[in-house]
């Protein structure tokens, strides 16, 4: 085949040697799903099929497909320096994008340490924690605690820290000194609620028990996301992270805030730190922050935190870590395009005029065949399916698919159906959303 050209359809596409991630590759490839282009809420499929995107890619494209401001921002940076490395060396844009994000981020949260991706953004954090208990003469704190069914990425970090059991059941080998917090998913308290339940604010009290057994002077950091988004839209109780906030706090132990998901828009605020007014020391972000169109991720921390490294010589690196792309100058061009859409649009905040609506829809599934659950915060909804006997995720799957092809993309994990349309979307989308959504729920047995 010619690669100068694309297939005119998947009969000309070899799919054997993409080795496809996350994916059932056999499954998959007996009956492809095969996107070709996308314009605002829509994608377009190899066939001409349109497919509205209930997830906004992959939780990523919170502005929409297809925005023209970002691809000229891309194709101008490229021509005019594709790469400049950041190891002592510089260029403007990181510094400027930079700047950019301290404006809207939550407030005290003003350094920013570039990376690719959400995985990398939480090796990051965690290695900057651990340095700076270190740096701070507190080398004791090397324990790291995660929560079960969180995800934090696919580095071995972040799946030591992660809770969600196929992703770290297959590779033997994690960090050791990790500890886990219970999750918050209560069906038997919860199920149905609207926004964020009311009960199980008492899981954080865990934390103060795992204090107990190793010493809060052995304890570095607690890595959580506000809302765990892949494991299933799971949310936090009411008054949850405060609590995990003060005995943080209490113990001298830093809170890290997995924002991949949450951040740039997705519950109403720029941060879900802000939305639910509750500080982290550090922050991770990605997604997002380009609207998926570059590869590309920031942490944020205090300038507390980076100061506890400016000692010795000048002349020394403070810190040994960093990417070979760190502050890329295309993907910083793409950010800065995508902050610019975000300002102009009021796309951070635009949600909350539109998340009842999302709320009522949502909730209208409930009482359809096989559902137990429903879930929804800011512009993320849930619909929790009752497992088959002997066939965890089947029922899920099939969900996803025939959604698909009636011209919805969804996300299953499990039996669970997550969705977080782009901040793009308007009233229409949500009915055509949910209207899909339920009719095949009602056809899938």
């Amino acid at each position: 085949m010619n690669s100068m050209h694309a297939p005119a359809s998947q009969q000309d596409l070899s799919l054997d040697e993409f080795w496809m991630p996350f994916t059932a590759n056999r499954q998959f490839k007996d009956r492809p799903r095969l996107l070709e282009s996308a314009e605002g809420m829509y994608y377009t499929d190899v066939e001409g099929r349109q497919v509205i995107d209930g997830t906004s890619g992959l939780w990523c494209c919170n502005a929409g497909h297809g925005r023209k401001e970002i691809a000229e921002a891309v194709s101008k940076q490229i021509a005019k320096m594709d790469f400049a490395p950041t190891f002592q060396m510089g260029h403007p844009l990181p510094f400027q994008l930079a700047e950019r994000l301290v404006e809207i981020a939550p407030e005290g949260l003003n350094r920013v340490f570039f990376t690719n991706s959400g995985s990398e953004s939480v090796d990051t954090a965690l290695k900057i924690a651990l340095a700076y208990h270190r740096a701070r003469g507190e080398g004791t704190r090397t324990r790291l605690i995660g929560r079960e069914l969180g995800y934090h990425g696919v580095g071995f970090g972040g799946i030591s820290v992660g809770g969600m059991v196929n992703n770290r059941k297959a590779f033997g080998v994690q960090l050791p000194g990790v500890d886990h917090l219970p999750h918050t998913l209560d069906l038997e308290r919860n199920a149905f609620t609207r926004g964020l339940p009311k009960h199980g604010v008492e899981y954080a009290d865990h934390l103060e028990r795992l204090v107990n057994l190793h010493g809060a002077e052995n304890i570095a950091a607690v890595i959580v996301e506000p809302m765990s988004g892949s494991a299933g839209v799971i949310l936090p109780p009411q008054g949850y992270l405060k609590r995990l906030r003060e005995i943080t706090e209490k113990h001298g132990i830093l809170l890290i805030f997995d924002e991949v998901i949450t951040g740039f828009g997705r519950v109403g605020s720029p941060f879900a730190s802000q939305r639910w007014e509750v500080t982290p020391d550090i922050m991770t972000t990605a997604k997002g922050l380009t609207n998926g169109a570059i590869p590309m991720g920031a942490v944020f921390a205090s300038d507390q935190i980076q100061d506890a490294f400016m000692h010795g010589p000048d002349g020394i690196i403070e810190l040994f870590h960093g990417y070979t792309y760190s502050g890329h100058p295309v993907a910083a061009a793409a950010a800065l395009a995508t902050l610019d859409i975000y300002a102009r649009d009021g796309l951070l905040t635009r949600i909350r005029d539109l998340e009842i609506y999302w709320q009522e829809g949502l909730h209208s599934l409930q009482g359809l065949p096989n559902v137990i659950d429903i879930r929804n915060t800011g512009m993320v909804g849930a619909v929790h399916l009752a497992s088959r006997d002997g066939a965890p995720g089947k029922r899920g799957y099939d969900v996803f698919e025939g959604c698909f092809w009636n011209g919805l993309m969804v996300r299953n994990s499990g039996d669970i159906i997550a969705m977080a349309p782009p901040l793009i979307v308007e009233k229409s989308h949500i009915d055509q959303i949910i209207n899909t959504l339920g009719d095949v729920i009602r056809r899938t047995p």
